[in-house]
């Protein structure tokens, strides 16, 4: 069986580095932002939920009109979907596994980016990216859809205490980035998405977006299965208030199948990768 599993590992880590550009795995430091100890470092270490939280944040990242106009204004995501995706997953590993200096420097180089960003909505409506307000929504849903999705497919029974440690943590990372404000319990980040609802919106730029996201092939027909299956899964973890927004269905008769078959590609790629039962040993690591 050990070939199978190599192929696996290897189906993986290409998606998410550039070969091309000789790109390879972060390696983890001790000397980073956080360290071996930190919650981060066993929540980002679950290849499938950090897949499925990552499209569920993305999909809510996408209902602010502000952030959705730098995507859509300044980027080649519809282009280039599955790039992007694997640059923000590198950025991830980077900062929770990298090096300070590695970690500050990818927080450099998206600063940088960030103050070239600007234009004007529909409306009129002058927008930044480098805005904090556009800052804390990004933050604060790509860290909600990464923690949700770990408690959903890895460790349901997580702390609230720990739960508070990965905001947290996550806040370092935030604040170095300019979003202000920055939650840094489970709280903090509920009420700050509560107060960001009114400013929330969909239009025909929000679906098109949605349905790049949720909807575009996989690069290799072998893995579309299970990014389809990912994609239900992420609006599975929506809010309900998103969904409705969103326009998009919630998974009611399928929805055992869906988990179901998550919490099996899951299993399957921690066996991948070697790491076993993922909450259980995780938490004796920590």
């Amino acid at each position: 069986m050990r070939p199978l599993r190599q192929r696996i590992a290897a189906t993986v880590v290409a998606l998410f580095n550039d070969q091309a550009r000789g790109e390879q795995p972060v390696a983890r430091r001790p000397d980073g932002l956080f360290g071996p100890g930190a919650v981060s470092w066993r929540v980002h270490g679950d290849v499938g939920a950090m897949m499925v939280g990552g499209v569920a944040g993305l999909l809510l990242q996408m209902l602010h009109p502000g952030v959705l106009a730098g995507v859509w204004d300044h980027s080649r995501f519809r282009e280039d979907m599955h790039g992007r995706l694997r640059r923000t997953a590198r950025f991830i590993a980077t900062t929770t596994y990298g090096s300070r200096a590695e970690a500050e420097a990818a927080i450099a180089r998206v600063r940088a980016i960030h103050g070239r960003v600007r234009g004007t909505l529909p409306d009129g409506t002058p927008y930044a990216a480098d805005d904090p307000a556009l800052l804390a929504w990004v933050h604060v849903t790509e860290a909600t859809g990464f923690l949700d999705a770990w408690m959903r497919y890895a460790e349901p029974g997580m702390a609230a205490a720990d739960q508070d440690r990965y905001f947290a943590e996550m806040a370092v990372i935030g604040a170095a980035l300019g979003a202000d404000p920055v939650p840094r319990s489970r709280a903090e980040a509920r009420r700050l998405m509560r107060g960001m609802r009114p400013a929330l919106r969909r239009d025909a730029r929000t679906e098109e977006v949605a349905r790049l996201i949720l909807r575009r092939p996989a690069a290799s027909p072998a893995v579309e299965p299970v990014r389809a299956l990912m994609s239900r899964a992420a609006v599975d973890l929506l809010p309900e208030w998103a969904r409705r927004l969103h326009g998009l269905p919630a998974p009611m008769l399928d929805l055992p199948l869906v988990r179901a078959g998550m919490f099996g590609v899951a299993g399957t790629l921690r066996w991948a990768f070697g790491q076993g039962g993922a909450g259980a040993r995780q938490r004796r690591e920590a």
